[in-house]
């Protein structure tokens, strides 16, 4: 999509970014279970054969697919900048900020669990890391498995339990305590340390040791789908505010190491959005900028940013009003002739508006009366939220909309 759309071919490019670095990936998963032997070994020697067969080698495969994809035998220069200067980069390019701290969260790139770094102009450095095992996000997802979420998909659905936890039940406060008094260890500078013996993640197939986990907080981890009790609400509460708190801490670490008004999040923990807004209530900083595709996604993006500009010492002009990216809408669209062909294969009923106040005045009137709105208009977002272009519409004066929506049309928990 992306050469179709630009109108170029493969040997048109200098150069194609990966992400990480996936030999600093392997040396990091190699030492981890060296130093926790002889636990993890059926982990490891699982993990071996997609390591021996296709990880170690990326390189080669993918130039093997790019000269498949461009018919040449001479394919662009392959660059892997290290998974957290991909997404700090993803963040801060596209910033309209000259000057500004980056922090990248997420659950681990190769060493790296969390960064500070400061991007002036086409530069980033490094300031500070938090490394493996000790990670803010692998605890969040730990938290999204015990309460019977996917991994790595679910922490969405954590963070959207949360609020209906009850704050004001002493039961909140017990958990919060439990964490930070078993769990975790967090320092001022908003760094963590994770007791290992309550966890699984670095050497074996689970995230937790089950259970010590259910001798911890009193009962089980909860079966996918299984009903959820108020307990479950107040455990996501618990974890969610302990994430908050550790962000903002991190965060003043930041403001305080690079001592900018502006600060660039990326990494899986930035799509978090509650605690977002709650950092941006603190006004550390006069603005902030937040990676849309603040996930893996993202580092495609921020790779080849990083490639450009640090790699080919590209210079980097600024626009204070506007950021780079114009937005997240950088995905395909299509035009109403090929929107009408699909419609017509599916044999669907459908009418063609005459103007766009026709159009308006007859989604007010479907959503007026109860229905839903699938909304397909102009480019794709690019990122897991959906802004306004592949999104579903519906009335929220409705109080039995939300529960509809989910449960009829998403097919996911009530909340």
């Amino acid at each position: 999509f992306c050469l179709d759309y630009a109108g170029m071919e493969v040997a048109d490019l200098d150069a194609i970014a990966f992400y990480d670095k996936p030999l600093l990936k392997f040396e990091r998963l190699l030492e981890t279970y060296y130093n926790f032997a002889p636990k993890g070994l059926f982990s490891f020697l699982r993990s071996m054969p997609v390591w021996s067969k296709e990880k170690l080698f990326l390189k080669s495969t993918l130039r093997k697919e790019l000269r498949q994809l461009s018919g040449q035998k001479q394919v662009p220069k392959l660059l892997f900048p290290q998974h957290h200067l991909s997404h700090a980069a993803s963040a801060f390019y596209p910033s309209p900020f000259e000057r500004s701290a980056i922090l990248t969260i997420d659950g681990v790139g190769e060493w790296a669990t969390a960064s500070i770094c400061l991007g002036e102009g086409r530069s980033i450095s490094l300031l500070k890391e938090l490394r493996f095992p000790h990670s803010l996000g692998l605890l969040y997802s730990a938290f999204t498995y015990f309460l019977g979420f996917k991994v790595n998909s679910g922490e969405y659905k954590l963070m959207g339990l949360a609020p209906y936890g009850n704050p004001a039940d002493p039961e909140v406060e017990r958990f919060i305590s439990i964490i930070e008094d078993k769990l975790l260890k967090i320092r001022a500078d908003g760094s963590i340390w994770l007791d290992q013996s309550y966890f699984d993640y670095a050497t074996g197939m689970r995230m937790i040791r089950e259970e010590k986990w259910k001798s911890l907080f009193g009962f089980p981890t909860r079966p996918a789908e299984s009903p959820l009790r108020p307990q479950h609400c107040n455990r996501a509460l618990a974890i969610q505010r302990v994430t908050e708190k550790v962000v903002l801490l991190m965060a003043e670490e930041a403001k305080k190491l690079t001592r900018s008004e502006f600060l660039c999040l990326a990494g899986g923990v930035a799509l978090n959005c509650v605690a977002n807004g709650k950092l941006l209530q603190t006004s550390l900083f006069k603005d902030l900028y937040i990676q849309p595709a603040a996930g893996d996604a993202g580092g495609a993006v921020g790779a080849a940013l990083a490639a450009h500009h640090l790699f080919f010492e590209k210079g980097r002009m600024v626009d204070p009003d506007h950021d780079k990216m114009k937005g997240a809408y950088l995905g395909p669209e299509y035009p109403s002739t090929e929107i009408e062909k699909v419609v017509r294969r599916y044999d669907a009923v459908f009418e063609l508006p005459e103007n766009k106040d026709i159009l308006l005045e007859k989604v007010a009137e479907v959503l007026a009366t109860g229905n839903v709105v699938g909304w397909f208009q102009g480019r794709m977002e690019f990122g897991p939220r959906a802004l306004g272009k592949r999104s579903i519409l519906a009335d929220v004066r409705n109080p039995k909309i939300q529960k509809m929506l989910n449960l009829k049309i998403k097919y996911r928990e009530s909340f």
